[in-house]
């Protein structure tokens, strides 16, 4: 078992590229099973998530290739439309395959996902937007839909993420256009939409809550680069506002984090951004503040998976943040851990109260989800003493080599084998 010691108290200071987005490149890597050609993608990051979706598209037949950061997919001999149980549970988001199975094999057969305990995540949405385009659906011992799609409306119950992708996949396989109504708005639905035109695809509206899709076209192979990751932006931003100093993170769009950015900005630290970069100074003399209350919401909203690393960032400061969770049940997973660092935080149902506190200190924590990791690492650089991190196989499904990033940015961190 790894784990993580991190030193805290040193400013962090420099200069860092964002890597590629995770729920950017997961629905992306599904697609490619809508087309007819080869497909390199660039600026992939090296996460277990992505190794079990090679693993998917090897499974289904693909040709898959990966070297550093460049993945080539081949799916000439695509033949399979099963999904094992074990690849199913590897990762959440396995069931994007749902809708590009349907719309290249007319068939799926999958079990139900896993991926972090965040409380309940049903699939209704998917399945409801699957049956919208025609296709059959059972759930006896399993999840098996079968019938090429068709083109129509598909209306979803609320703008999910999941359940828009899916539908956008699906509706390329369907004859005329499919129009999905109260669609997510998020960055990463208009890296899919620009993927798929980049074949071939007519796909419009993404970034609105009206998604237009024309169906039945033929996609050819091709090359993409994956956008930045904003929530690993919001992370690394984190760490600089617990730990002090001066860094700038290149490649990420300072619009999909501007939610965040305010936040850090009523905080007291200083924020400059440009097309391509975003820069955080805070004054590790200058103490943070409470800000006001901190709601998460679907995009363009403060984000559910910032939560947690911007928590960890406020623990120590002057006054109270009242964070409110709209998005998951169970997204306070991480409290407990800070609390053992000192944090002054009460939770009652979604609303969590963060007593600012003078300073953190160093502890043996664990984290128990992705995003909850990632906050206790943040937390930990602005703590006074070393803190033992464990758990380190949840960060790794969404972050590429943290500790690696924490220390070009001057952190002392170090991953050792327990």
């Amino acid at each position: 078992m790894s784990v993580m010691y991190i030193r805290g108290g040193t400013p962090l200071e420099g200069e860092l590229a964002v890597h590629g987005a995770k729920n950017s490149v997961l629905p992306i890597l599904a697609a490619c099973l809508l087309a007819r050609g080869p497909v390199v993608l660039r600026n992939c990051p090296r996460l277990t998530d992505v190794t079990a979706a090679l693993s998917i598209l090897r499974r289904l037949g693909c040709r898959v290739e990966q070297a550093g950061n460049t993945i080539t997919v081949d799916p000439a001999g695509a033949s399979g439309c099963s999904i094992s149980e074990e690849q199913m549970r590897s990762m959440r988001s396995s069931i994007i395959f749902l809708g590009p199975l349907l719309a290249r094999m007319g068939e799926a057969h999958l079990t139900y996902p896993g991926g972090c305990e965040l409380g309940p995540r049903p699939i209704d949405l998917h399945l409801a937007a699957i049956r919208a385009m025609g296709c059959e659906v059972s759930e006896d011992r399993g999840i098996h839909c079968q019938g090429r799609p068709r083109g129509g409306e598909v209306q979803l119950a609320l703008p999910s993420v999941g359940a828009t992708e899916n539908a956008m996949l699906c509706a390329i396989g369907a004859q005329g256009p499919t129009t999905i109504v109260n669609a997510a708005r998020e960055p990463e639905i208009g890296d899919l939409q620009s993927f798929l035109n980049s074949l071939g695809a007519r796909v419009r509206g993404a970034g609105s809550s009206t998604i237009t899709v024309e169906g039945g076209g033929k996609l050819s192979g091709g090359e993409y680069t994956v956008m930045g990751d904003r929530i690993v932006a919001a992370t690394l931003l984190s760490a600089a506002v617990s730990a002090g100093g001066r860094v700038r993170l290149s490649g990420v769009d300072w619009r999909h984090l501007a939610t965040v950015l305010s936040v850090f900005h009523q905080a007291g630290c200083r924020v400059e951004s440009g097309p391509d970069h975003v820069e955080l100074i805070r004054d590790r003399d200058a103490p943070l503040k409470g800000v006001p209350t901190i709601r998460t919401a679907p995009y363009p909203g403060f984000p559910t998976d910032a939560q947690a690393p911007v928590m960890a960032a406020l623990a120590a400061s002057q006054g109270c943040t009242l964070f409110v969770e709209t998005m998951f049940d169970s997204r306070y997973r991480h409290v407990p851990e800070l609390i053992r660092m000192g944090a002054d935080i009460t939770t009652e149902g979604r609303v969590a109260l963060v007593r600012g506190v003078e300073e953190l200190h160093g502890a043996r924590v664990e984290a128990s989800d992705l995003r909850g990791g990632g906050a206790l690492a943040a937390a930990a650089l602005g703590a006074e003493g070393t803190t033992v991190l464990s758990g380190l196989h949840h960060i790794d499904r969404g972050y590429e080599g943290l500790e690696e990033m924490l220390q070009r940015l001057g952190a002392n961190v170090e991953r050792r084998e327990a």
